[in-house]
């Protein structure tokens, strides 16, 4: 056990003497250590950062194309349906116009055939 000692001895003073100079070297090491940490985590934030504005972009123009795409179609739809319900109501307009014309022709012949009945039932009483 003495001789254990012995050894130990020159070995604990050996170390106690290197200590001061290895937790020095051991601090340094350490605070080098967490600077490039704090540097790597810093630029992994920035390039996640980055990345989310560049995929948040991206969405926002892929969102706004398509609003695009889908107000374009409801327009074109809007002006066919205008332009269909245009030549409708013309249709409808020139229908009812030749109903008209019909109606007014025929209250005419009606009006003449009348007319001319009485004219030769006025004729008649009178021979």
């Amino acid at each position: 056990m003495k001789r254990l000692l012995i050894l130990a001895a020159p070995l604990a003073i050996g170390l106690a003497a290197c200590s001061q100079n290895t937790q020095n070297e051991t601090a340094e090491a350490g605070n080098a250590i967490a600077a490039d940490t704090e540097a790597t985590t810093r630029n992994a934030v920035s390039d996640v950062d980055a990345a989310t504005d560049q995929a948040f972009g991206s969405a926002e123009r892929s969102l706004d194309n398509a609003g695009d795409s889908i107000g374009n179609a409801a327009d074109r739809a809007g002006a066919s349906l205008d332009a269909r319900s245009d030549r409708a109501g013309a249709a409808i307009g020139n229908g009812i116009d030749r109903a008209g014309a019909a109606i007014d022709e025929g209250a005419d012949r009606a009006a003449n055939a009348t007319g001319n009945t009485l004219e030769r039932a006025g004729r008649d009483l009178k021979n």
